[in-house]
């Protein structure tokens, strides 16, 4: 396993970054009239640099769209990590399904081989972002309590709504990557 991104990697990294934070800016997505929460392409890019470059870069593109996020978008900080939050189990999910099953990420060509490890992010995900809503960005972001958010908001939202989006970001990373052939810039294509 290399040890670091080289220079075309770490372009298009920055790249995508840009992408995801200039999505953010114009906020391309759903906003749910009743409950406020989104379901947008922001981190679709943070996916595609998995697909293309690996863990390295999907953490390098995240971590550089989150910041972006935390100093030009309305919902600063806690918009950008409760992002970060909720999309690391959707890429890192599929490395440890590659892994685990001794794989490298050309096998995700095969859009079954998505299945398990989106189911397992999935779960990883509603298990991570139900008290993160609750304890946290609820509470920070309207002033209510925990005992108010939950009895305002029920889980089952929070839930389909985490859900829907990381099935989303997965399958548009997806087709953007493979049934478009971007995968041809891929660093496992060496």
């Amino acid at each position: 396993m290399r040890k670091s991104l080289n220079s075309r990697e770490i372009a298009l990294s920055a790249g995508l970054a840009a992408i995801s934070a200039i999505v953010q800016l114009v906020h391309l997505g759903y906003q749910s009239p009743q409950w406020g929460m989104w379901i947008d392409v922001v981190a679709v890019s943070w996916l595609v640099a998995y697909f293309l470059f690996g863990t390295r870069s999907a953490f390098l593109v995240s971590l550089m769209g989150g910041l972006i996020i935390t100093l030009f978008a309305p919902e600063t900080w806690l918009g950008a990590v409760m992002k970060w939050v909720a999309t690391l189990p959707m890429w890192f999910s599929l490395y440890i399904w590659m892994k685990f099953r001794k794989k490298d990420i050309s096998s995700y060509q095969k859009i079954r081989e998505l299945v398990a490890p989106l189911v397992f992010a999935l779960v990883i995900r509603t298990v991570l972002m139900l008290p993160l809503n609750y304890y946290f960005a609820i509470p920070i972001w309207t002033g209510m309590t925990t005992q108010q958010a939950i009895s305002t908001i029920p889980w089952y939202i929070i839930s389909i709504f985490n859900s829907i989006q990381g099935i989303f970001d997965v399958i548009l990373a997806w087709l953007v990557v493979f049934h478009f052939r971007i995968y041809r810039f891929a660093s496992w294509r060496k």
